[in-house]
């Protein structure tokens, strides 16, 4: 089930008594100030085991839960695609449906200032900071395998993240990390912003560096972490 750019003031998106559901792809730019609890929204969908989440470089327009209140919604869950989010914000937020999805097996999360989906100049100035409770430092999660990211700088915002994620996911195989996409109509509209300097490693020292920093804290998990744009 797909729902793309739903007007938010007025309709409120909800899903009516859908058993069988288990797939469901959600994309809106955040441009009305409400966010979505999960939650709710997936109240009478349990089933789901795959959810695609685009924020059209937006901000963010799902609410971060309790996971002890999100987790009887997303006991199903299986795969998690966290698309266009703005290279702006913490993506630390994440973790919450890490921690209320026992079962979730590999999760993506594309971060990418994608200057063609936003709606507006307006928009590109606004904050994109996510208001959220820290998770649970001593949380574990036993099924997570794959972590895969697009848009991956060598700054504390990512190196953060993959330290957290590979210390909670104890059985976590692989982390497979990406540099930004590029789309050449964004070269084409504002040069200037799409030729930003990038921080992705490139040298042996830079990579072996990295790798040690993002597997310090883990006693347990020693997952090969592959850079997957290099040559």
């Amino acid at each position: 089930m797909t729902y793309n750019h739903w007007p938010c003031d007025e309709n409120p998106l909800v899903l009516g008594f859908v058993p069988q559901l288990s797939k469901l792809s959600l994309a809106c730019p955040y441009l009305s100030g409400k966010t979505l609890n999960l939650s709710k929204l997936l109240a009478n969908a349990p089933t789901v085991s795959d959810l695609y989440l685009e924020f059209r470089s937006e901000k963010i327009w799902i609410q971060p839960e309790c996971p002890k209140v999100l987790a009887p919604v997303l006991a199903k869950l299986r795969f998690v695609n966290l698309d266009h989010l703005r290279e702006e914000c913490d993506i630390s937020w994440t973790l919450f449906l890490l921690e209320a999805a026992p079962y979730l097996e590999e999760l993506c999360i594309t971060v990418w200032d994608h200057k063609c989906l936003i709606e507006s100049q307006k928009s590109v100035s606004k904050k994109t900071d996510v208001k959220w409770e820290p998770s649970d430092p001593h949380f574990k999660q036993k099924n997570l395998a794959r972590l895969t990211i697009y848009g991956f700088q060598s700054g504390d915002n990512f190196i953060g993240y993959i330290r957290r994620v590979i210390q909670a996911a104890v059985n976590i195989r692989e982390v497979s990390l990406h540099s930004r996409k590029v789309c050449p109509l964004c070269f084409e509209k504002l040069p200037q912003v799409a030729l930003r300097p990038s921080s992705y490693p490139r040298t042996s020292e830079e990579l072996d560096l990295l790798r040690e920093k993002m597997t310090a804290a883990s006693a347990t998990a020693s997952p090969v972490i592959h850079f997957r744009s290099l040559g």
